[in-house]
């Protein structure tokens, strides 16, 4: 079991950095480079060539990244026994029961979110998802009963999960259709740019709180700067690290 639970380490560890790294081309060199391209007029030479290479890395580096953090979940916490905050007295309940649904399921409330009317208010979106955010880390850890180390990966699952979610089932088809009405000299589809450039923003605001859960379920250093209340704090410390990075991309210029 230590020999897989290495291997599947090493293979999460090679996905994720494909992944984010992909990520955060798109978002902090390309958005800005594909200004430039629009400008200049190659975007119709370009686009067709660059992005289905770019986003079949990218795809591919969330599918295995999420398949192999699940399997690590499952054998870290579940089949390593360390999921409750005592492991002696702790039970599976209906709080345990939906803290996991969560984790799995939650994607699908924040994907009905985004495609709500309030979607069109940035502010109060992103405050109703923190709040669901919220409320779920109180749950797994008051009424479920998990140990700091196991809330912490089970929000960054959660948060994972809605990521390859966006990948998957709102970047990919969208870009497809925008790729190929690009290749063919036709104007994309406002309405699909907005979704990919959206869901893909939206991926690089989670991906930094989730790195810090990432390290927080390896370590209890953290436990004692109040537990669950100090995990949203370091949430929100990451969407402002998020909010500077892009600030900082739109100010770097070419030669």
């Amino acid at each position: 079991m230590d020999v897989v639970n290495a291997l599947l380490r090493w293979l999460h560890v090679i996905a994720g950095i494909i992944w984010i790294g992909y990520l955060y081309f798109f978002n902090f060199v390309n958005i800005p480079f594909a200004a430039k391209m629009k400008e200049a007029g190659v975007g119709k030479t370009t686009v067709p060539e660059l992005m289905p290479r770019a986003l079949f890395w990218f795809r591919w580096g969330a599918a295995w990244t999420w398949i192999t953090g699940v399997l690590l979940l499952l054998m870290v916490f579940y089949h390593g026994g360390i999921l409750f905050d005592d492991p002696m007295t702790g039970e599976y309940n209906a709080a345990t029961i939906a803290s996991i649904a969560f984790t799995f399921l939650g994607v699908f409330i924040y994907d009905a979110l985004f495609k709500s009317p309030l979607a069109g208010n940035v502010k109060v979106a992103y405050s109703i998802g923190f709040a669901i955010i919220a409320g779920v880390v109180i749950l797994m850890a008051e009424g479920a009963g998990f140990s700091y180390r196991a809330y912490n990966i089970h929000i960054g699952a959660m948060m994972g999960t809605a990521m390859a979610f966006n990948v998957w089932f709102r970047i990919w088809p969208a870009q497809q259709k925008i790729i190929t009405a690009t290749k063919n000299g036709e104007a994309p589809d406002p309405a699909l740019l907005a979704l990919a450039g959206g869901r893909s923003r939206h991926n690089t605001y989670l991906s930094v709180p989730l790195v810090w859960m990432m390290i927080n379920s390896h370590t209890t250093s953290f436990a004692g700067f109040g537990g669950y209340i100090g995990l949203l704090v370091m949430i929100l410390l990451g969407w402002h690290l998020v909010f500077q990075f892009y600030a900082k991309s739109l100010k770097i210029e070419g030669f």
